[in-house]
Protein backbone atom coordinates (compact mmCIF):
# COMPACT_ATOMS: atom_id res chain seq x y z
CA UNK A 1 0.00 0.00 0.00
CA UNK A 2 1.54 3.57 -0.84
CA UNK A 3 0.63 6.28 1.51
CA UNK A 4 2.10 9.85 2.10
CA UNK A 5 0.60 11.65 5.29
CA UNK A 6 1.28 14.65 6.52
CA UNK A 7 4.33 14.35 9.36
CA UNK A 8 2.78 15.44 13.19
CA UNK A 9 -0.24 16.76 11.55
CA UNK A 10 -3.81 16.82 12.40
CA UNK A 11 -5.64 14.92 9.86
CA UNK A 12 -9.05 15.62 11.35
CA UNK A 13 -8.53 19.04 9.17
CA UNK A 14 -7.29 17.41 6.03
CA UNK A 15 -8.49 15.53 3.06
CA UNK A 16 -7.68 11.50 2.59
CA UNK A 17 -7.55 10.33 -1.56
CA UNK A 18 -7.78 6.57 -1.45
CA UNK A 19 -6.85 5.64 -4.24
CA UNK A 20 -5.57 2.90 -7.29
CA UNK A 21 -2.20 2.13 -7.19
CA UNK A 22 -2.17 2.72 -10.65
CA UNK A 23 -2.35 6.40 -10.35
CA UNK A 24 0.42 6.73 -7.19
CA UNK A 25 3.13 7.98 -8.84
CA UNK A 26 0.60 10.61 -10.63
CA UNK A 27 -0.98 11.32 -7.53
CA UNK A 28 1.85 12.38 -5.09
CA UNK A 29 3.37 14.10 -7.83
CA UNK A 30 0.23 16.63 -8.00
CA UNK A 31 0.04 16.88 -4.41
CA UNK A 32 4.11 17.77 -4.98
CA UNK A 33 3.89 20.30 -7.87
CA UNK A 34 0.83 21.89 -6.76
CA UNK A 35 1.80 22.21 -2.86
CA UNK A 36 -1.33 20.51 -1.91
CA UNK A 37 -0.46 20.81 2.27
CA UNK A 38 -4.10 19.51 3.04
CA UNK A 39 -4.15 15.96 1.02
CA UNK A 40 -3.21 13.27 2.10
CA UNK A 41 -2.52 10.45 -0.93
CA UNK A 42 -3.37 6.40 0.44
CA UNK A 43 -3.41 3.81 -2.42
CA UNK A 44 -4.56 0.61 -2.57
CA UNK A 45 -2.63 -2.20 -4.32
CA UNK A 46 -2.22 -1.71 -7.87
CA UNK A 47 -2.61 -5.63 -8.51
CA UNK A 48 -6.37 -4.92 -8.00
CA UNK A 49 -6.75 -3.26 -11.22
CA UNK A 50 -6.52 -6.96 -12.74
CA UNK A 51 -9.16 -7.94 -10.60
CA UNK A 52 -11.51 -5.47 -9.98
CA UNK A 53 -14.23 -7.29 -8.09
CA UNK A 54 -12.04 -6.83 -5.03
CA UNK A 55 -12.12 -2.90 -5.18
CA UNK A 56 -15.62 -1.95 -3.84
CA UNK A 57 -15.13 -4.05 -0.54
CA UNK A 58 -11.54 -2.38 -0.22
CA UNK A 59 -12.39 0.87 -0.39
CA UNK A 60 -15.34 0.13 2.32
CA UNK A 61 -13.16 -0.74 4.92
CA UNK A 62 -10.21 2.17 4.57
CA UNK A 63 -12.88 4.72 3.91
CA UNK A 64 -14.41 3.00 7.07
CA UNK A 65 -11.54 3.33 9.27
CA UNK A 66 -10.94 6.67 8.11
CA UNK A 67 -14.23 8.02 8.19
CA UNK A 68 -13.91 9.67 11.34
CA UNK A 69 -9.93 10.88 11.50
CA UNK A 70 -10.44 13.16 7.79
CA UNK A 71 -12.13 16.31 7.34
CA UNK A 72 -13.27 14.62 4.24
CA UNK A 73 -12.47 11.63 2.09
CA UNK A 74 -12.49 11.08 -1.80
CA UNK A 75 -11.90 8.18 -3.54
CA UNK A 76 -9.35 7.92 -6.50
CA UNK A 77 -11.23 5.32 -8.40
CA UNK A 78 -13.26 5.60 -11.32
CA UNK A 79 -15.44 3.04 -11.71
CA UNK A 80 -12.61 0.62 -13.14
CA UNK A 81 -14.64 -2.89 -14.41
CA UNK A 82 -16.73 -2.91 -10.84
CA UNK A 83 -19.95 -2.95 -12.79
CA UNK A 84 -21.51 0.18 -10.53
CA UNK A 85 -20.68 -1.29 -7.54
CA UNK A 86 -18.11 0.95 -6.30
CA UNK A 87 -20.44 3.02 -6.95
CA UNK A 88 -22.37 2.09 -4.50
CA UNK A 89 -19.88 1.72 -1.63
CA UNK A 90 -19.40 6.05 -2.70
CA UNK A 91 -23.23 6.09 -2.18
CA UNK A 92 -23.33 4.29 1.19
CA UNK A 93 -20.60 5.71 2.51
CA UNK A 94 -21.60 9.33 1.12
CA UNK A 95 -18.11 10.06 -0.46
CA UNK A 96 -17.28 10.89 -3.96
CA UNK A 97 -15.22 9.22 -6.26
CA UNK A 98 -13.08 10.45 -9.79
CA UNK A 99 -15.70 10.69 -12.74
CA UNK A 100 -15.42 8.28 -15.89
CA UNK A 101 -15.48 4.23 -16.11
CA UNK A 102 -11.48 4.24 -16.31
CA UNK A 103 -8.60 6.40 -16.06
CA UNK A 104 -8.33 6.02 -19.94
CA UNK A 105 -11.08 8.73 -19.74
CA UNK A 106 -10.23 10.94 -16.69
CA UNK A 107 -6.65 10.95 -18.24
CA UNK A 108 -7.96 12.19 -22.05
CA UNK A 109 -10.61 13.71 -20.63
CA UNK A 110 -14.51 12.08 -21.26
CA UNK A 111 -15.10 14.23 -24.68
CA UNK A 112 -11.58 13.77 -25.71
CA UNK A 113 -11.44 9.71 -25.35
CA UNK A 114 -14.93 9.27 -26.82
CA UNK A 115 -13.55 10.88 -29.78
CA UNK A 116 -10.51 8.29 -29.64
CA UNK A 117 -13.07 5.35 -29.16
CA UNK A 118 -15.36 6.25 -31.85
CA UNK A 119 -12.39 6.89 -34.42
CA UNK A 120 -11.29 3.70 -34.13
CA UNK A 121 -13.43 0.88 -31.82
CA UNK A 122 -10.81 -1.73 -31.28
CA UNK A 123 -8.32 0.04 -29.71
CA UNK A 124 -6.16 -1.18 -26.68
CA UNK A 125 -4.92 2.07 -24.23
CA UNK A 126 -1.65 1.96 -22.43
CA UNK A 127 -1.13 4.84 -19.57
CA UNK A 128 2.63 5.79 -18.30
CA UNK A 129 1.66 3.17 -15.02
CA UNK A 130 0.55 0.26 -17.53
CA UNK A 131 3.46 0.83 -20.05
CA UNK A 132 6.09 1.07 -17.37
CA UNK A 133 4.20 -2.58 -16.02
CA UNK A 134 3.52 -3.84 -19.48
CA UNK A 135 4.81 -7.28 -19.01
CA UNK A 136 3.62 -8.18 -15.69
CA UNK A 137 0.18 -6.66 -16.13
CA UNK A 138 -0.77 -7.69 -19.46
CA UNK A 139 1.76 -10.37 -20.91
CA UNK A 140 2.73 -12.50 -17.95
CA UNK A 141 -1.04 -11.74 -16.65
CA UNK A 142 -2.09 -13.45 -19.52
CA UNK A 143 -0.30 -15.96 -20.00
CA UNK A 144 1.44 -14.57 -23.19
CA UNK A 145 5.08 -15.53 -22.08
CA UNK A 146 3.72 -18.94 -21.32
CA UNK A 147 1.09 -19.44 -24.45
CA UNK A 148 1.88 -17.12 -27.21
CA UNK A 149 -0.82 -18.56 -28.94
CA UNK A 150 -3.24 -16.79 -27.14
CA UNK A 151 -2.10 -13.20 -28.36
CA UNK A 152 -4.77 -13.79 -31.30
CA UNK A 153 -7.44 -14.76 -28.57
CA UNK A 154 -6.93 -12.27 -26.65
CA UNK A 155 -5.78 -8.97 -29.03
CA UNK A 156 -7.21 -10.76 -32.27
CA UNK A 157 -10.14 -7.66 -32.53
CA UNK A 158 -7.99 -5.17 -31.67
CA UNK A 159 -6.58 -3.05 -34.55
CA UNK A 160 -4.31 -0.08 -32.74
CA UNK A 161 -2.46 0.71 -29.56
CA UNK A 162 -3.17 3.54 -28.31
CA UNK A 163 -0.90 5.37 -25.93
CA UNK A 164 -2.19 8.24 -23.25
CA UNK A 165 0.86 9.95 -22.02
CA UNK A 166 1.00 11.52 -18.86
CA UNK A 167 4.65 12.70 -19.33
CA UNK A 168 6.84 13.45 -21.80
CA UNK A 169 9.31 10.63 -21.78
CA UNK A 170 10.90 8.89 -24.70
CA UNK A 171 11.59 5.81 -22.94
CA UNK A 172 8.45 5.23 -21.75
CA UNK A 173 6.98 5.51 -25.41
CA UNK A 174 9.63 3.74 -27.04
CA UNK A 175 8.26 1.15 -24.29
CA UNK A 176 4.73 1.41 -25.38
CA UNK A 177 5.55 1.26 -29.25
CA UNK A 178 7.68 -1.91 -28.35
CA UNK A 179 4.13 -2.67 -26.68
CA UNK A 180 2.06 -2.11 -29.60
CA UNK A 181 4.77 -4.46 -32.21
CA UNK A 182 4.73 -7.09 -29.65
CA UNK A 183 0.59 -7.17 -29.86
CA UNK A 184 0.63 -7.08 -33.66
CA UNK A 185 -1.13 -3.76 -33.72
CA UNK A 186 -0.79 0.09 -35.31
CA UNK A 187 0.69 2.64 -32.74
CA UNK A 188 -0.69 5.97 -31.45
CA UNK A 189 0.45 8.09 -29.04
CA UNK A 190 -1.62 11.07 -27.13
CA UNK A 191 -0.14 13.10 -24.96
CA UNK A 192 -2.70 13.75 -22.18
CA UNK A 193 -0.61 15.22 -19.05
CA UNK A 194 -2.99 14.30 -16.46
CA UNK A 195 -6.12 15.28 -17.70
CA UNK A 196 -9.23 15.37 -15.08
CA UNK A 197 -7.34 13.47 -12.78
CA UNK A 198 -5.31 16.87 -12.03
CA UNK A 199 -8.22 19.06 -12.06
CA UNK A 200 -10.32 17.03 -9.98
CA UNK A 201 -7.02 16.48 -7.07
CA UNK A 202 -6.37 20.27 -7.00
CA UNK A 203 -10.01 20.78 -6.63
CA UNK A 204 -9.99 19.03 -2.88
CA UNK A 205 -7.90 22.19 -1.53
CA UNK A 206 -8.98 25.65 -2.16
CA UNK A 207 -6.23 27.68 -4.45
CA UNK A 208 -3.25 29.45 -3.15
CA UNK A 209 -1.03 29.77 -5.84
CA UNK A 210 -0.76 29.04 -9.45
CA UNK A 211 -1.45 24.70 -9.79
CA UNK A 212 -0.27 22.44 -12.83
CA UNK A 213 -2.28 20.16 -14.03
CA UNK A 214 -0.44 19.74 -17.24
CA UNK A 215 2.65 16.94 -18.57
CA UNK A 216 5.95 17.32 -15.92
Amino acid sequence: MVSETMPDSDTTSRTLVVACGALARELLELVKINGLKAIDIECLPASYHNSPELIPEAVRQRVTQAKNSYKSIYVGYADCGTGGLLDKVCEELQVERLPGAHCYEFFAGSEHFAEIQDAEIGTFYLTDYLTRHFDRLVVKALWLDRHPELLKDYFGSYTRLVYLAQTNDPEIEKKARDAAERLGLNFETFHTGYGDLGSNIINLEPPTRQRSTGIS
